[in-house]
């Protein structure tokens, strides 16, 4: 059997799947491994009540991951800007513990009627004071994985900047609307044409471009880098979508009003009922790709 490198491309397809595995696996072992602790601790409890213990905690957490991950990407914490996101990120601490805590013990209380018992959080206050302070040491933890996860894929599937204003003498091209993006991946820089960009999807802080089966992220907004890119090119088709229509093949309507946009490579982008319209009206009434 021939062997394939894992390659940035082929893990793009799978990378959801692992993303969802890493967090499984993480808190599948973890509540097992306290599990086990709480039992030796409590030799008199049942069996079952610190499996149920541990467990009702493993899955608020689980339950709570998709939102750490959206706000580690919509206020990452970096050196440049802790003293605006830090505040945010610990005020978040506050519902995030109150969720994890009430889902919690509304998951314990159910356990122990199943088993024709009953559950005693205790005095409220006393113990979400400490259960509080666990969960901002959590909290912190998920997004430090979050970033440094992030921080990996970019440098191994490569990232994208504008090409800088020389310190001395007059820019190699207009800096408005660059030719060309540098790109840098595991310690090379490369140039990549505008004009090859496929497509652009918006990512939290940053708009991937889309070159050749590869994505680049970009630190950049997409309005901020719709300005910069050529009108006669590129068109805005989504909130979150700006497709070159050297690389559009098809676009298919929808009986919501939107559209499909298929591109050369067979990959799809959505079209808003009002970006739709303004396609159309680029192309009239011919089909694209005709």
């Amino acid at each position: 059997m021939k062997h394939h490198a894992l390659t940035p491309e082929g893990f793009q397809r799978w990378r959801r799947s692992f993303e969802i595995g890493f967090w499984i696996v993480l808190y599948v072992c973890n509540a097992s491994f306290n599990s086990l602790d709480a039992r030796v601790d409590h030799p008199l409890t049942s069996a079952w009540e610190p499996w149920c213990w541990e467990w009702s905690s493993a899955l608020m957490m689980l339950a709570l991951i998709p939102a750490l991950v959206w706000l580690g990407g919509r206020w990452p914490i970096r050196l440049d800007n802790w003293r605006r996101t830090l505040p945010l990120h610990l005020a978040a601490t506050v519902p995030f513990s109150l969720v994890h805590v009430g889902g919690m013990i509304a998951l314990r209380q159910f356990a122990y009627a199943i088993a024709g018992s009953q559950y005693d959080f205790g005095a409220w206050w006393v113990h979400f004071g400490y259960e509080y302070l666990k969960d901002v040491r959590s909290y912190f933890g998920i997004l430090a994985i979050i970033a440094l996860y992030r921080l990996w894929l970019l440098r191994w599937q490569g990232e994208a900047r504008l090409l800088a204003e020389p310190d001395e003498g007059l820019p190699v091209e207009p800096v408005d609307r660059p030719e060309r993006f540098l790109v840098r991946k595991l310690g090379k820089e490369f140039l990549i044409a505008a004009r090859e960009i496929e497509w652009l999807q918006a990512s939290g802080n940053y708009v991937n471009l889309h070159v050749r089966g590869r994505d680049y992220p970009l630190r950049a907004t997409m309005a901020g880098i719709e300005e910069r890119l050529d009108p006669a090119r590129f068109v805005r088709v989504h909130r979150s979508y700006l497709v070159n229509l050297d690389y559009l093949a098809e676009i298919e309507p929808l009986d919501t009003g939107d559209a499909r946009l298929t591109m050369r490579d067979g990959a799809s982008a959505p079209c808003s009922r009002r970006y739709r319209t303004q396609l159309r009206e680029r192309f009239g009434d011919a089909p694209v790709g005709a």
